[in-house]
């Protein structure tokens, strides 16, 4: 009796093991579905395929960090592309949850959606690395987990991003060949301590300098993505005696702009972000700028690709999206809107996933959790 409890105990912890690993996506050939649309990284990336399912689909959005303008622009851009009707007839519930910095409050809010029954999680990670038991909880419930900007660093799930680390090369490179042949000073205005993006694009400025052989001086300063923190530390820095050559700003732009500008000192080449405020300062002083980034409407990308993926639609693992860059002068009402806000971002439209809006859908929502 006793070997017999033995052999069943064993077999019964076989097959649990069995239906683990089965749950989640199938690894699938490809090509997958919409391929101008859900571009693979690379000729190596892996393709998805979940069970089809009826809709229509729950799908959360779990956000972290919230405190700049691009963020709340990519919230009100999800939920603007959600509401449109022919995505809105796909979805039964669309719920966004922000929840700051906290890397466990943002673990929690997404197993709280999973618990609910939601069919699809959508996460801008806060640390790339924490979420692997958050990803295993999905696939064991046949929940379909994607991360974009910052992405969730584990091969089960998708993961939909720009070159972050491409945009800091372009950056170094950009303010290298614009300052010359001789040592120089740049100032690096950078984003939350300790977020991918800001590692990545840091790690790809530093490279190009690095490869440059020239000697370059970096000074960092924290502007949290934001115009007005950015216009203080970049003031402050100035202050304390700081001449630059040149700016690389992450995000929030326009502030340090704004901050040189107002100083008076000197007039450097900046690289930044799509802020159409930093674009109208850019040709209203003459700058000699370069303006690229991740557009919010990424967001929009990701509903969509959760979307076939809940169809049953073959989806690749990671999706490589269009990087925008622009230089000054900048075309107006092409690439700088006069009547659009200063805190708008360009780069809103994704013609290849018949992705668009008018400033009007997108002036409609908010960033604030529902």
């Amino acid at each position: 009796m006793k070997k017999l409890l033995t052999m069943t105990t064993a077999a019964v912890a076989l097959m649990v093991a069995g239906q683990v690993a089965s749950a989640g996506p199938n690894t699938v050939a490809g090509p997958g579905a919409d391929p101008s649309c859900f571009t693979p990284v690379s000729d190596d990336t892996t393709y998805f395929q979940w069970p089809a399912r009826e809709g229509p689909y729950k799908i959360a959005l779990v956000n972290g960090f919230i405190a700049n303008d691009w963020r709340v622009q990519m919230i009100a851009v999800a939920k603007a592309y959600a509401a449109q009707p022919e995505v809105a007839a796909e979805i039964e519930e669309f719920k966004v949850v922000s929840v700051g910095e906290d890397i466990a409050a943002q673990i929690a809010a997404a197993n709280n959606f999973i618990d609910q029954g939601f069919d699809a999680i959508i996460i801008n990670a806060n640390n790339t690395r924490a979420f692997g038991s958050v990803v295993r909880k999905a696939n064991e419930a046949d929940v379909v987990v994607l991360s974009f900007d910052n992405v969730i660093d584990d091969p089960n799930q998708i993961a939909i991003n720009v070159d972050q680390k491409g945009l800091g090369m372009s950056a170094g490179k950009f303010l290298l060949e614009q300052s010359g042949d001789g040592p120089a000073k740049f100032l690096h205005v950078r984003g939350p301590a300790g977020q991918p993006v800001d590692i990545a694009r840091n790690e790809g400025f530093l490279e190009v300098i690095k490869e440059s052989g020239r000697d370059i001086e970096v000074v960092d300063v924290v502007g949290n993505w934001a115009p007005g923190d950015g216009q203080k530390v970049t003031a402050d820095a100035i202050a304390a005696g700081g001449i630059f050559d040149g700016i690389y700003v992450q995000g929030g732009s326009q502030g340090v702009a704004t901050a040189m500008l107002d100083s008076g000192a000197f007039k450097a080449p900046i690289s930044g972000e799509t802020e159409n405020a930093f674009r109208q300062l850019c040709n209203s002083a003459g700058l000699a700028c370069q303006s690229g980034g991740t557009g919010p409407a990424q967001s929009s990308v990701t509903i969509k690709t959760a979307i076939a993926a809940l169809k049953g639609e073959v989806v690749p693992s990671g999706i490589a999206l269009p990087t925008s860059i622009s230089y000054s002068p900048f075309k107006e009402g092409v690439e700088m809107f006069p009547k659009l806000p200063g805190s708008f971002f360009a780069g809103n439209n994704f013609e290849a996933c018949n992705i668009g809006f008018t400033a009007e859908e997108i002036a409609s929502q908010t960033g604030e959790n529902n």
